[in-house]
């Protein structure tokens, strides 16, 4: 889980994933909506450095949480989290990658994406249609509009074997490429990651909209 980010699109001076809804920061909810799920063992963080914010969890849910120190950039703390999975966790083990402001997870989600991805050697994301309709701008007015058919939002977790993200990650680094998700990275590779349909209630926190939002949808438990 990538947690390293301050959240500057957001405003404020908390860092987005502790923002507090529904009594809990949006970190906490993320991370308890992984490690509540059975197919889970543990979860890695990576952190800011000096990171005064972190409330210093060991474990929840009765598993493992790990930290480590995060970079500038989404693939540097991805990286960061393979490179610091415990010493048992196998090269081609499954890893999924889940954003910290993404509260509203649930498991069945979890249990479609692990069972897509442990049979499709390029790995798998969540992802919602696009419904939509898209303009593509010149300055503030319509250039024209996109066709929509095919399209689809990527949301996370987004699931690959270990040694496969880790060579991935690391190419994309090394030839200076900031991608903006980890299938992203495995697309430059030439490989074509499934697409698992999620809820689109799976929503990311990046507004003051959407953390009001995201407290209705944990409050209805939708």
């Amino acid at each position: 889980m990538p947690a390293a980010g301050s959240g500057r699109r957001f405003g404020g001076e908390l860092p987005k994933q502790y923002l507090k809804v529904a009594d809990k920061p949006l970190i906490e909810h993320a991370l308890r909506s992984l490690l509540a799920h059975p197919g889970i063992d543990g979860v890695v963080v990576a952190l800011a450095a000096d990171d005064p914010h972190w409330p210093g969890w060991a474990s929840l849910c009765g598993k493992p949480v790990v930290t480590c120190t995060g970079g500038a950039e989404r693939a540097d703390s991805v990286l960061a989290a393979l490179r610091s999975l415990p010493v048992d966790v196998a090269n081609d083990a499954l890893v999924l990658v889940h954003d910290a402001a993404r509260p509203n997870l649930r498991g069945e989600d979890i249990s479609h994406l692990i069972e897509s991805a442990s049979v499709c050697a390029d790995g798998a994301i969540l992802a919602a249609p696009v419904r939509d309709t898209l303009k593509r701008a010149s300055g503030d007015v319509i250039a024209h509009t996109e066709p929509r058919t095919g399209l689809w939002r990527a949301l996370t977790p987004q699931a690959f074997r270990r040694d496969l993200l880790l060579r991935a990650l690391e190419a994309a680094i090394a030839d200076q490429m900031i991608v903006t998700d980890e299938a992203m990275a495995i697309e430059r590779l030439g490989l074509h990651p499934r697409l698992v349909e999620g809820r689109e209630d799976n929503l990311k926190v990046t507004t003051p909209a959407d953390l009001l939002l995201a407290e209705f949808l944990l409050s209805q438990g939708a």
